[in-house]
């Protein structure tokens, strides 16, 4: 429901100066209307981080504003992030602004670590995406955009970064409309005075908003008029006419106050109802802009956040099919060296106490809490209780993953799980695949493009190693730790190099361990060519005890991979045979199969694009699971190489932003690296050049990039797809894996 009251916040006054400052309250006090659940989501060095700061200061939290750049910001703790002045992991604050209780989470912008963002917005009730107003949209922007698609989260544009001389706000809010798809309403202007940005105009109230240079807390909104100031007020009342406008074809409620009044003059707590209406449903976007660095538009920013962005009660209603017990997500795990494992959760129902039990849905464990927090960045209050709608942090957990959805008992998940279904058929809100995977997987976990193997320095540091390996894989699902059986080492697969430098970088600083990290290479994947089909009979004794298996397979390639790899043959003669298999032979066939397409015959890498059919499977009594599973792989990779493979590399979506004259350069570079050219645009006095590149063909691009463009040009990298390779390729990637 629209609780808020626009009137408090934009009522109009010839001038006064006001200073915001935190309501103090206790954590416990809070009704769940009035708590929002936010992320700050964008592309690397838009200004995500400065932003959170700024809000941070403003609402009382901090008294002195922390700068990227120097390293002193509350949500970049990590000795990693305040060298490289980066977001490298996701940190939640919580904090209060008029009577509000803002629980907000800084993400990465950089490609590598898309899986903290990937685990954040799975519990984000909203989300400001921040942009560079002299760059728009970019690629990670894109990115993240998607990402929250995915999961339906309303959304706030931030333009920030407008004190910069070739920010353009109306190109950005192009660049929305062009590259997002998406329906913008453009709720402020800039105020600029001999080329500075001095404030802004609020286009709701027509009023210019300016701040106070002595004192960053101050700020003051004067009226406009067109005796006072034509020009802004003219520009103000256009954009205004044209925000009912496009507002109204969203909006039945404001098209009818419209046709009515038969004006574009409507009362500004109409527009607001509208607004927060639109944005709800996802059908535009509201767009403010202002300078975090420079202190300007954080406060109308944080007042949007309250009249646009929904608070826990008006999303995942579903949920309440809990009842009084509780239901949360686990959506990030990190390891204090003094507390211990810390499990960070999002509350959708229920209280969650300390020292209490929990039943992991997807883990099928039970599992004993120790202490609960509430999350300021690195620093943890204590609390014995935390409600719905709240983010909570506990310790002692040793199985929940990122993903897992916990309630009370097993007998609390089934019952819930029984009601939602009910539900989906009497309302319809929910369809009965999403309540299978709500039970089932949490967050999508990307495919990692880079692999190398680790080293300890010594014996003396295997276990230690495998140890900060198993917290780090915890930590991070998209790290990857595997054990190669051929050569016996260790193997971390990543999102990227900096992914990998920064895991390394972990190991030494945090648990002390010198290691030593192979050189870098590119995680090719092969591909099925035919469909084979196969049958095996193991017929051996093993210490007197007679091991017999018979089974029948087909490998089936196809266009993605996609759901379970085995599929049962469902045909009349099959069915029988497979209906009276027992589970435990099912999951040691499952198994065997897995193990089969783990190394394909070409470059030993896992085969993709394949579907494993069972036909027919006869045991002997007494058979061991190993001796069927072991049966299982080698038809499997008998098949694999009767089938014959392709070999797929990764290929990458570069977007390279360069000034003019060097893109003849750039240009040149890429015509010699198997590069397809996707678009040239222009960005202000910058060139950008979106093209897709074979990853292996972009070792150690950016020293490259350096060196052509006198330093000038700077890119971002994402995995776009996995694709066949030609023959001539295929065999130099064979010679450069293999050696030979």
């Amino acid at each position: 429901m629209f609780s808020i009251s626009a009137r408090a916040f934009f009522k109009p006054r010839l001038v006064k100066y006001f200073r915001y400052s935190s309501t103090k309250k206790k954590f416990e006090d809070v009704d769940v209307s009035k708590i929002r659940n936010i992320g700050i989501l964008a592309h690397i060095d838009a200004g995500k981080t400065t932003t959170t700061e700024r809000m941070l200061y403003y609402s009382g939290l901090i008294n002195q504003m922390g700068e990227v750049h120097h390293g002193n910001t509350v949500t970049d703790f990590m000795d990693q992030e305040r060298e490289r002045g980066i977001t490298i992991t996701s940190a939640a604050v919580t904090f209060y602004w008029k009577n509000y209780q803002f629980n907000l989470i800084d993400t990465p912008g950089h490609i590598d670590f898309t899986m903290e963002v990937e685990q954040t917005l799975n519990v984000l009730d909203g989300a400001v995406v921040v942009l560079d107003g002299s760059a728009g949209v970019e690629a990670q922007t894109l990115t993240v955009w998607r990402q929250a698609d995915r999961y339906k989260i309303p959304r706030i544009v931030f333009v920030n970064k407008m004190d910069r001389s070739d920010s353009n706000l109306f190109l950005s809010c192009k660049s929305i409309e062009e590259k997002l798809e998406v329906p913008v309403l453009c709720l402020q202007l800039p105020v600029i005075e001999n080329g500075v940005l001095t404030g802004i105009v609020d286009v709701l109230t027509l009023e210019k908003i300016t701040y106070d240079r002595s004192n960053d807390k101050l700020m003051s909104r004067v009226e406009i008029t067109k005796k006072s100031d034509p020009e802004l007020w003219e520009d103000a009342r256009r954009l205004r006419s044209h925000l009912v406008d496009v507002l109204s074809t969203f909006d039945d409620s404001l098209a009818n106050l419209v046709i009515s009044s038969e004006s574009f003059d409507i009362t500004t707590v109409d527009i607001i109802k509208a607004l927060r209406s639109v944005t709800l449903k996802q059908k535009a976007v509201p767009v403010l802009m202002g300078s975090a660095y420079k202190n300007i538009g954080i406060q109308p920013l944080m007042d949007s956040i309250l009249l646009y962005l929904p608070s826990p009660s008006e999303r995942d209603t579903h949920f309440s099919s809990f009842e009084e017990n509780l239901c949360a997500r686990a959506f990030k795990v990190r390891h204090d060296k003094q507390k211990g494992p810390l499990t960070f959760f999002r509350i959708y129902n229920g209280k969650f106490n300390k020292n209490q039990r929990i039943y992991s849905i997807q883990q099928e464990q039970t599992e004993q809490c120790g202490k609960l927090y509430v999350a300021y960045a690195d620093d943890f209050k204590e609390v014995d209780s935390i409600g719905t709608g709240n983010i909570a942090v506990v310790s002692g957990l040793k199985y929940v993953m990122s993903g897992d959805l916990v309630t009370n008992s097993q007998s609390s998940a089934q019952k819930a799980k029984a009601r939602m279904l009910k539900l989906t058929k009497k309302k319809g809100e929910i369809d009965e695949e999403s309540v299978e995977s709500l039970f089932g997987t949490g967050p999508r976990i990307p495919e990692p493009v880079f692999f190398c193997s680790i080293e300890p320095p010594s014996l003396a540091y295997q276990n230690a190693l495998e140890q900060a390996l198993t917290e780090l894989q915890r930590e991070d699902p998209s790290l990857r730790v595997t054990h190669d059986t051929e050569t016996g080492q260790t193997v971390l697969s990543g999102m990227g190099e900096l992914h990998l430098e920064i895991i390394k970088d972990r190991i030494l600083k945090e648990y002390k361990i010198d290691a030593d990290l192979g050189p870098l290479q590119i995680a090719y994947l092969e591909s099925p060519v035919n469909k084979v089909t196969e049958s095996l009979l193991t017929d051996t004794k093993i210490a007197n005890n007679k091991q017999m298996v018979n089974v029948k397979l087909s490998l089936i390639p196809v266009e993605k991979s996609g759901g379970d790899l085995m599929k049962l043959d469902k045909s009349p003669d099959a069915a029988s045979n497979i209906a009276n298999i027992f589970p435990k032979h099912l999951l040691a066939i499952k198994q065997g199969i897995e193990v089969g397409v783990a190394h394909g015959p070409k470059i030993g890498s896992r085969v993709v694009n394949v579907e494993v059919m069972l036909h027919m499977f006869e045991v002997g009594r007494g058979t061991s699971e190993s001796v069927i599973a072991a049966t299982v792989t080698q038809l499997v990779q008998k098949l694999v190489q009767k089938s014959g493979t392709n070999v797929l590399e990764p290929i990458m979506h570069l977007e390279i932003a360069a000034p003019d004259e060097y893109v003849s350069s750039v240009m040149g570079d890429l015509a010699r690296r198997r590069s397809e050219i996707q678009n040239v645009s222009v960005r202000g006095n910058m060139k950008v050049v979106e093209v897709m590149v074979p990853l292996a063909e972009l070792m150690g691009y950016s020293t490259v990039l350096r060196t052509i463009t006198s330093g000038t040009a700077t890119f971002t990298m994402e995995f776009g797809e996995y694709r066949v390779m030609t023959a001539v390729d295929e065999e130099n990637a064979i010679r450069s894996v293999r050696g030979f």
